[in-house]
């Protein structure tokens, strides 16, 4: 694994995170999805503007960064345990930086006292939330800019801390 420092966003991470995101879904997610339900999902770069407004709404927005302090992956933490995302640059991907950032993630849940994670995972997180200790709950057939997808209800069980 390339060196990565696990830190918390910084606002300047925005851009870099809104591209992150489409390149992981155009990128990662294209191998699962259609294209009809990739361009749903992510029709083009999102603002960053996005990205500091989730980093300032009461979640935990971290950020996995090479040395040169550029973003490979990011996640964040919902007060709830809810997991909404996490991405990895698509030539980051396989490495461990995204584990290494979700046991991170984990890590900031069970300091919060929070006993339980929960995610809706895309066909390619299912796989590496399954790894993590997730169970599947159900699968969600929705539709997004009118078009069918899918993703799957998962949980972890933490315990008290």
């Amino acid at each position: 694994m390339p060196p990565v420092t696990i830190r918390p966003f910084q606002p300047a991470d925005a851009p870099a995170l809104a591209a992150l995101f489409h390149a992981a879904v155009h990128g990662i997610a294209r191998l699962y999805y259609s294209e009809a339900q990739v361009q749903a999902w992510a029709p083009g770069v999102p603002d960053p503007a996005r990205f500091e407004a989730r980093a300032a709404d009461g979640r935990i927005l971290l950020v996995a960064a090479d040395a040169e302090d550029a973003p490979l992956a990011y996640g964040d933490l919902e007060p709830d345990g809810h997991i909404d995302h996490l991405f990895c640059r698509p030539d980051a991907a396989g490495t461990g930086i995204t584990a290494l950032l979700y046991k991170a993630l984990e890590a900031e849940a069970r300091a919060l006292g929070i006993e339980r994670l929960h995610v809706e995972a895309s066909e390619p997180a299912r796989r590496f939330f399954l790894k993590q200790g997730f169970a599947e709950l159900a699968r969600r057939d929705f539709e997004l800019a009118g078009v069918p997808i899918h993703n799957f209800a998962m949980e972890k069980q933490l315990g008290a801390s």
